[in-house]
């Protein structure tokens, strides 16, 4: 990475000594894991029914548009209100979800309708979710620990992205039903340690909500060029280049390695992912910050380019852990910058408009993604997209110079 000085294993594991920062760790993991089963068993299940990638990208596109459309409410939600009883009351959501899910595939009426209807409310509490979530970390650890804390949040829902669907497909090759029924669980586990955690400081704004406040979020994200930058970095790279919503096609018609091969497909990124976090909290990013930025947008595309050519289940495996090692860079990268370059009575709304971002390239990256292949074909779908973000990164390293320049983190 950057030049750096190596940091000790205590260092390393810093924001673990507070209790509260582990119970949150633990429970955001456990949401994001049961996540993944959902998705993993959902994507399958639908494809195997209909055999027709537009519903995956159908799949994406119902998630993201609640988060689309209630972003001022989510995150004037988490701003006024506590942000743990708001990502409790979220994982609560998505248990019921799960358990409605779980209901249709027992009873023989698992339908695409259905299940649509149901990941759309799934979506809406995912939508409140991903603010409070983001803005808690920095709630319940000191100041010296939240790069230390952001990071391994991170890390949280990467390090789900790799046991999260291996399990998914491991599950579903028992039963569907058996899938959904492990995901409930794990919600259940996760709420539970969400409410244990004791009550955190949080600053609360006194005054009446009006316009201005519900679009603080937009207002301070484009006033900050280097945030702006590197959000919508992030944004139009996934969205062009994301592969994920394929991987049901990859893994049975093109590789030939069944709903076991899928769950292999959709944990290699995170597998990448969490190897590069290591690197990372081994030695911090702590110069060239903004290059670094761009050059792993750049491999993240040409990473994608392999996976998407690709008729060896090997290699395919081999680009999608170089695709989540990158990204994670991207993702380390930005989310840092987020919280540590946002007031904290503004914070909830910053992160629903980070939300929508992060929404719009995984979800709405899904629909593109799933209706493309449909008219195109999957390979050239993948591939155009993962040069396509190789594009994005030049360009934005053109339009974003503060964000290219800068040099460190920290504000």
């Amino acid at each position: 990475m950057a030049n750096t000085s190596h940091s000790s294993s205590e260092d390393r594991f810093a924001a673990f000594s507070n209790t509260s920062f582990s119970r949150y760790f633990l429970a955001r993991f456990l949401t994001y894991f049961a996540t993944q089963i959902v998705s993993v068993a959902v994507g399958w299940q639908i494809y195997d029914l209909t055999s027709d990638p537009a519903y995956l990208g159908w799949i994406g596109l119902v998630q993201f548009t609640p988060a689309l459309l209630l972003v001022v409410v989510t995150g004037i939600t988490s701003d006024r209100f506590g942000r743990r009883l708001v990502m409790g009351l979220s994982i609560c959501t998505e248990m019921l979800c799960a358990i409605v899910i779980l209901g249709l595939a027992i009873s023989g009426h698992f339908m695409p309708f259905y299940v649509l209807a149901v990941l759309t409310v799934f979506g809406v509490a995912r939508a409140f979710h991903a603010p409070a979530a983001s803005s808690l970390v920095v709630n319940i650890v000191p100041k010296e620990l939240f790069a230390n804390a952001v990071g391994w949040s991170t890390a949280s829902w990467q390090l789900a992205g790799i046991v999260g669907p291996v399990a998914g497909g491991l599950l579903y090759g028992v039963s569907g039903a058996f899938a959904y029924g492990v995901a409930v669980i794990l919600f259940l586990i996760a709420a539970i340690l969400i409410f244990s955690i004791p009550k955190p400081t949080q600053t609360i704004e006194k005054e009446k909500s009006s316009l201005k406040q519900l679009v603080g979020g937009f207002s301070y994200v484009w006033k900050q060029k280097v945030i702006l930058g590197a959000i919508s970095l992030d944004l139009f790279a996934v969205l062009l280049g994301g592969a994920v919503a394929l991987m049901p096609v990859y893994a049975r018609d093109i590789l030939d390695l069944g709903p076991d091969g899928l769950g292999l497909l959709r944990a290699a990124p995170g597998i990448g992912a969490v190897a590069m976090m290591g690197l990372i909290t081994a030695f911090p990013i702590r110069r060239h910050a903004g290059v670094l930025l761009f050059v792993s947008v750049a491999f993240f595309g040409l990473a994608t380019i392999v996976f998407g050519a690709s008729t060896y289940a090997w290699l395919s495996i081999i680009a999608l852990m170089l695709v989540g090692g990158f990204d994670m860079v991207s993702v380390y990268i930005r989310e840092v910058l987020m919280q540590l370059w946002t007031p904290d009575h503004v914070r909830g709304r910053v992160n629903a408009v980070n939300s929508i971002f992060i929404g719009a390239s995984n979800e709405l990256g899904e629909f593109r993604a799933g209706f493309m292949a449909a008219a195109y074909g999957t390979v050239f779908t993948v591939t155009a997209g993962g040069a396509a973000a190789v594009a994005v990164a030049g360009l934005w390293a053109k339009m974003f110079p503060e964000l290219r320049n800068a040099q460190t983190l920290d504000r």
